[in-house]
């Protein structure tokens, strides 16, 4: 197996920047360069090219196999980040025998090769890095630290336990089998298929999370929208006027809301129109906030019809706040008041929803628990049969630990790998 080695941080200038080297010959290669301190140990050293020319003076920071990231031997170099010598250390580790440059993403796909990672943790890390508010950060964290994989490994012994216990019944008579067998098999199952279905139903609102949460201003013309989706900018983001019907597209301005990721829209003032650009932007608004996850309806008058049925999640929000006397929700748009009471409404809303426990945040994690369950939904059917049926209820809870396994990351998968890594960074 090649020795891989790339720029760990971030590509530019810096104070300080990491090239790593992992592979069996780790350690060999490192000493060409330099006296390769301890495993464990830190040290200063001088880091000299082929020629003897001095490179830089760096921190060198040795890992034995099973102690690093990747599982392999890695030692790191923080060289000081000047383009130059973090091009000549590069340059100098490429000319090495058996030493390569890394392939996007190798380093995390070794450390999944190795044991150190399952495949969600892998997916978590993407999500780490890729993280923009403290709610992505904190859910990746969640899966990242193992806590998805332990209650996976808790299904499947509870499956593999089940099934053992009808492989072992099938050559025997229904004298000789336990009579509290059916009730261990049916409650083992029944606790992981609850388990499984607690976890998806979190899932809905963990996707929200990881792609961001949508908020729809809706209302008549002129109501006063636009401005309001400038004062939760802090910018110009959308053109406002007196005129009626100004707002024809759908202005998306993407926050930080009390660290959850929100997309507000100012969307078309809804009323009949006879131009046709207008209608298309009206049609648009329609669509917009029935996708929405909350609506604000922002209207002249609490007695106002709302345009769409509002659901309990919606606000309905009086405009121009700072022209009236009212104890109702209402902001100004213009002057800011009522905006940040608003918002953190909103935001406690979306809290309400935000999960704080194990849950699946991708598609393909989604997809195979939601798979798992319906097979154990059947196996639960059959173990209710009489005469229990044991060779097509073992069967499925083999199907079930399959599903599983592609959750997990224990069969042969590479086309979901080569997918996966392909977004990660060289030196990740």
């Amino acid at each position: 197996m090649d020795t891989i080695f790339a720029q760990a941080t971030a590509h530019g200038r810096a104070g300080v920047s990491i090239v790593r080297l992992s592979g069996p010959q780790a350690f060999d290669i490192s000493s060409q360069f330099c006296d390769r301190p301890a495993v464990g140990k830190t040290g200063l050293r001088a880091i000299r090219a082929s020629d003897g020319s001095l490179v830089d003076r760096a921190v060198v920071l040795c890992f034995e196999a099973g102690a690093s990231f990747t599982g392999e031997r890695v030692v790191e170099f923080h060289v000081h980040g000047g383009l130059a010598t973090v091009a000549r250390l590069l340059s100098e580790l490429s000319k090495c025998d058996k030493c390569r440059l890394a392939e996007p993403g190798e380093f995390t796909r070794r450390a999944l090769e190795n044991g150190q990672l399952d495949l969600n943790q892998v997916e978590a890390l993407a999500d780490l890095i890729d993280a923009e508010t403290e709610s992505q950060r904190q859910q990746a964290i969640r899966v990242l630290d193992g806590s998805f994989g332990d209650v996976g490994a808790v299904w499947r012994t509870n499956l593999l336990r089940a099934a053992a216990l009808l492989e072992a019944s099938i050559d025997f008579s229904d004298e000789e089998i336990p009579s509290d067998l059916y009730l261990e098999v049916a409650d083992l199952v029944g606790q992981t298929q609850i388990s499984i279905s607690t976890i998806l139903e979190r899932s809905v609102i963990a996707s929200k999370i990881r792609s961001g949460f949508v908020v729809a201003i809706v209302g008549l013309p002129n109501v006063g929208k636009s401005t309001l989706l400038n004062a939760i900018a802090g910018r110009q983001a959308a053109i406002t006027s007196d005129v009626a019907g100004t707002t024809r597209d759908v202005i998306e301005v993407r926050v930080d809301l009390m660290g959850l990721a929100v997309t507000f829209l100012d969307t078309a003032g809804l009323r009949k129109s006879e131009d046709d650009i207008e209608n298309l932007g009206i049609s648009m608004a329609y669509s917009r906030a029935n996708e929405a996850d909350i609506r604000l309806f922002l209207v002249d008058s609490i007695d106002e019809t709302l345009p769409l049925i509002a659901r309990p999640d919606d606000f309905v929000v009086l405009s121009k706040a700072d022209e009236r006397l009212s104890c109702e929700l209402s902001v100004s748009g213009k002057t800011g008041l009522g905006v940040s009471n608003l918002l953190q409404l909103i935001s406690d809303k979306l809290m309400q929803k935000t999960p704080t426990d194990v849950v699946a945040i991708r598609e393909r994690q989604v997809v195979g628990l939601r798979a798992a369950s319906v097979v154990l939904t059947r196996t639960l059917e059959l173990i209710d049969q009489k005469p229990l049926p044991f060779e097509l209820a073992c069967q499925e809870l083999y199907f079930a630990l399959s599903e599983l396994d592609f959750v997990f990351g224990k069969i042969d998968i590479e086309s979901v790998l080569d997918e996966i890594f392909s977004s990660f960074c060289l030196g990740k």
